[in-house]
């Protein structure tokens, strides 16, 4: 029961407190990680080196916070501030809302200048349906990575599985490109964050579509999951946009080269309402996984 109440105190938290925006561990955790980078990405067996900073990057704090979790009398309080500044669903929907709100207005400018901090895209060119999708991806991606990929890691291995789970989540999305610089470097990070995300993601791609539209969720999901270049990322936005009845995916420029991405979902392209629609579908699944894992803590206690 420990745990369960650890779970709700954080999602109480996270819902209702802003994310500390300066000094944030994650934040500094990525400057030694540039740091770190900068020194070994170099020289013959990239891949070596990657699979290394990664060990010296994520084990000792997760070994750490695992220690601290399980202090007499502090242990859980420390356990309630690594979840909480693990989930990132408040500041998801922070994000989210202030691209809908120009958006919604018909402030092309500012709600691209928004998506432009949620998405590495270019944004410049974007109109209403552009930004709405690229949001709504967004939404649907990260609450699985910032949300509920956190609170699977945590209620099955504690503090110290949150925080691997976070730091290897991070470490990939800096270095889990298919680049010149990150494609050897950073394969380490990508398949380690494709193990961690496995179990996570279908999950989430299941409760999107039972709090969402059941039936094309789970159809867009068979269906369309394939094709997406991400083996979680395809489930959960997948379903996500079946759940939601929109379209997502299509073209989209990195770089100044233009990508025809896979479509996933069914309906209409998005507009500013279906960000906003996103945003609560995510708050309906984390209210469900909320339920689950209070049965689950009682069952076990009984």
């Amino acid at each position: 029961m420990t745990t369960v109440l650890l779970v709700l105190a954080a999602l109480g938290l996270d819902r209702f407190l802003p994310e500390p925006r300066r000094y944030h561990p994650l934040a500094l955790f990525g400057h030694g990680a540039e740091a770190l980078e900068g020194r070994l990405n170099r020289g013959p067996v990239r891949r070596l080196r990657g699979g290394l900073a990664l060990v010296l990057l994520v084990a000792p704090p997760a070994l750490l916070a695992a220690g601290l979790g399980s202090l007499p009398g502090i242990g859980p309080f420390i356990a309630l501030g690594l979840l909480f500044l693990a989930l990132g669903g408040g500041s998801l929907a922070a994000h989210a809302e202030a691209v809908a709100a120009p958006l919604s207005r018909g402030d092309l400018p500012s709600a691209r200048e928004a998506v432009g901090r949620l998405v590495s895209r270019e944004t410049a060119a974007m109109e209403e349906p552009e930004i709405a999708g690229a949001t709504v991806e967004s939404v649907l991606e990260n609450g699985a990575d910032a949300v509920f990929g956190a609170l699977f890691w945590f209620v099955v291995l504690g503090p110290g599985g949150v925080v691997a789970y976070r730091l290897v989540n991070t470490l990939d999305a800096m270095w889990g490109y298919r680049s010149e610089r990150f494609t050897a470097f950073g394969w380490a990070a990508a398949r380690a964050d494709d193990l961690l995300n496995g179990i996570p993601a279908r999950l989430t791609a299941g409760t999107y579509a039972l709090v969402g539209a059941w039936e094309p969720a789970m159809a867009c999901w068979r269906g369309q999951a394939a094709g997406w270049k991400s083996p979680n990322a395809g489930p959960v936005m997948a379903a996500g946009a079946g759940a939601l009845g929109v379209q997502l995916g299509g073209a989209a420029t990195y770089d100044g080269l233009s990508e025809e991405r896979p479509v996933l979902g069914r309906g209409e392209r998005p507009e500013a309402a279906d960000i906003r629609r996103a945003v609560a579908l995510v708050r309906r699944a984390i209210a469900l996984w909320a339920v689950v894992i209070i049965v689950l803590g009682v069952t076990l206690v009984a």
